[in-house]
């Protein structure tokens, strides 16, 4: 089958959602909670919607519907969500202020359009890279994207779309361009400041490196890097993403932001792997729930392993720097305290352009986790999780081997 056709054929599976209202997130009715504040002038990282709804008070259009949607944990704390990902939420406010239905259509047409671009660009960036252009279909035309990111409005295609964009213009060597890009990724989702370190091999005087041994070879590369290039990169990066903040600076926006953003590392907790054995560990020795103790542990890991990515990687290239970002947002989520199914959108993307494909494999896998959306206290079933997670890395080990195993016949 042509390229064109499946192409329609992803299209097409995503417009079956563009009516449905998503039945495993109540994400949705936070952004337009959140897009009808901003419509209405109100800068939504300075409030929380349980401090209008406790005060007998409705700033937005259906403002008791949307809180009670949202639930308590969600109307609870300040919006989390970056610029570009609020100015989603604003045009749905634009085109349906009065209606919750006419949102989540507008929502959804956002998203179809943000994976349609990333089919586009995929399968240009597949073709500079000489692999086979079908592949990007792993992506666009998987069963868990299509529900997920469609299904339930998860905005990760929106990020993921400047991401490629991003990658495309690095690839064509406007790393000008790649900046501003990647800005906009971050100001979607902010995941993709993980891959920040991993640039710092990019902007070297050449694409090959001796072959000596690996210190003499590392401070060969050190002296190879253009650091005028690599630091206006970064600072063309910061300069998008405070722009795009700009209209929402506050004296608070700071301390609430971090702070709602804080949550995920030393409150929430769904479907971690790793997190779960330290945190029993942890009820081992002290008793109690270690997880503010855990979580910046796993993050001071997490960094630690990316910066070696960083600096002992040949992350000069397109291919290289794609498994970089791949392994590096896997170890994230592996040591994560919650790991969301939607998570796993970006390495799913990442791994069509390399090697290796686990997180295909990841992807079906990770519906074992949908049984904590079955009961109403989304209690999780472990055992589940532990099997999910022991399928996935016996998945990844052997993948490991094989490609070693092809390595060393070669």
């Amino acid at each position: 089958m042509s390229f064109k056709k499946l192409a329609i054929i992803s299209i097409l599976f995503k417009l079956i959602f563009l009516f449905a209202i998503p039945n495993l997130s109540q994400d949705f009715y936070r952004f337009i909670w959140d897009g009808r504040m901003i419509f209405e002038g109100f800068n939504p990282y300075l409030s929380k919607p349980e401090t209008f709804i406790n005060s007998g008070q409705f700033p937005i259009h259906d403002a008791k519907s949307l809180y009670d949607g949202m639930g308590v944990l969600n109307g609870s704390h300040f919006t989390n969500y970056p610029p570009i990902h609020q100015f989603g939420f604003l045009i749905a406010a634009f085109f349906a202020n009065k209606s919750i239905f006419g949102s989540i259509i507008v929502l959804r047409i956002l998203i179809i359009l943000a994976d349609f671009g990333i089919l586009f660009i995929g399968k240009k960036i597949l073709e500079r890279l000489q692999l086979p252009n079908y592949t990007i279909f792993w992506y666009a035309l998987n069963p868990f994207i299509i529900i997920e990111m469609t299904g339930n409005l998860h905005f990760e295609p929106v990020m993921l779309f400047f991401l490629m964009l991003s990658f495309y213009k690095l690839q064509q060597q406007k790393w000008i361009l790649g900046a501003v890009f990647m800005g906009c990724a971050i100001s979607v989702k902010l995941i993709p400041m993980l891959f920040l370190p991993l640039f710092f091999r990019w902007f070297s005087s050449t694409k090959s490196e001796p072959n000596s041994n690996k210190t003499s070879n590392f401070i060969c590369f050190i002296k190879k890097i253009d650091s005028r290039k690599l630091i206006v990169f970064y600072m063309i990066i910061i300069g998008v993403i405070v722009l795009l903040f700009a209209p929402f600076l506050s004296q608070n926006l700071k301390a609430n932001y971090t702070n709602s953003v804080g949550l995920w590392f030393t409150t929430f907790e769904f479907n971690a792997s790793f997190y779960y054995l330290f945190r029993e560990i942890g009820y081992l020795i002290s008793g109690y729930n270690q997880i503010a103790i855990i979580g910046k542990i796993t993050a001071l890991s997490t960094v630690i392993f990316i910066l070696t990515l960083a600096f002992f990687r040949k992350n000069n290239s397109l291919e290289n720097l794609f498994i970089s970002m791949l392994f590096g947002i896997s170890f994230y989520y592996f040591f994560s305290s919650t790991v969301h199914p939607w998570y796993v959108a970006t390495p799913l993307l990442l791994c069509i352009f390399t090697k290796y494909k686990f997180p295909i494999f990841w992807s079906f896998v990770v519906i074992l986790s949908y049984h904590a959306y079955s009961n109403s206290t989304w209690n999780e079933n472990l055992l589940l999780v532990a099997f999910q997670y022991i399928l996935l890395f016996s998945y990844i080990i052997y993948e490991i081997k094989k490609h070693i195993v092809k390595k060393t016949i070669r």
